[in-house]
């Protein structure tokens, strides 16, 4: 919607709009942009609650008196809470790709193509899809002013792509051969999944514990990562990995919540 406000402007006609990510605000320029502090998805606030969501479409429309932009204003109050009843209603679950902070580089996405658990997932699919998910993580990060991500001391790519590249059956055997590895992945898949749990955790619908735990386990090539991962953990012959795939790595709730699908 950007870049059509500018197309717009270019043929005399002026523009406005509602952001709910600031950062791709920021990027793209739009010439009229209110940005708003809302769930994605939500561009409104809540459901049923006319009177805040016409203040944030007068809002909206007041840029349109500046004569000329880009104009980026933030919409300073926070939606009125709404009925559990309603926390469900439909909203749009898209995701978008964070744009790359000063230092950050895009996630390595050649180590590897190949299906590891035989169920039609890729450690491209996982790769790509943790870069998908950091802009829910970051709304997260906002929305709770904290998160748990941070034991490994890795920035989120980099802990996946550690994850990634010892997918591979004979990767994982050389890296299982050095001092402190099992420590190490342990914290890497720690990370990993508070990362997934607090991205899905803001996406619009059933956030319980168990709703997250199903999700994960059963829905995403991370899920699925982790389940190759118990493998080859197992099949290590190391009794610290061994150790970690049988008690830590998968819990025992979400294996139930896996046979219980099958």
């Amino acid at each position: 919607m950007s870049a059509v406000g500018h197309y717009l402007e270019e043929e005399g006609i002026a523009t406005t709009g509602i952001s709910l990510v600031r950062e791709h605000s920021e990027a793209m320029r739009p010439p009229r942009a209110l940005w708003v502090p809302f769930m994605l998805g939500r561009p409104l606030g809540a459901p049923n609650a006319p009177q805040f969501q016409r203040r944030v479409l007068l809002a909206a429309l007041r840029l349109l008196e500046a004569p000329a932009g880009p104009v980026l204003q933030d919409f300073t109050e926070e939606a009125p809470p709404f009925a559990q009843s309603e926390a469900n209603l439909l909203a749009c679950p898209v995701s978008f790709d964070r744009p790359l902070q000063a230092g950050e580089s895009a996630p390595a996405l050649t180590l590897s193509t190949s299906p590891t658990a035989g169920n039609g997932w890729s450690v491209r699919a996982f790769l790509a899809e943790v870069a998908q998910l950091r802009t829910w993580h970051d709304e997260h990060r906002r929305r709770h002013g904290r998160t748990t991500v941070g034991i490994s001391g890795l920035e989120i790519g980099d802990a996946s792509a550690l994850l990634a590249s010892v997918l591979d059956p004979d990767a994982f055997a050389a890296r299982a051969a050095q001092p402190g590895f099992a420590l190490q992945l342990k914290r890497v898949c720690d990370d990993l999944r508070a990362f997934y749990e607090e991205a899905l955790a803001a996406q619009p619908g059933d956030a319980s514990p168990a709703s997250l735990r199903r999700r994960f386990w059963s829905q995403t090539a991370g899920g699925a990562a982790f389940l190759g991962m118990q493998k080859l953990c197992l099949g290590s012959g190391d009794p610290a990995l061994e150790h970690f795939g049988k008690l830590t790595l998968v819990p025992h709730i979400a294996l139930q919540d896996i046979a219980g699908l099958d």
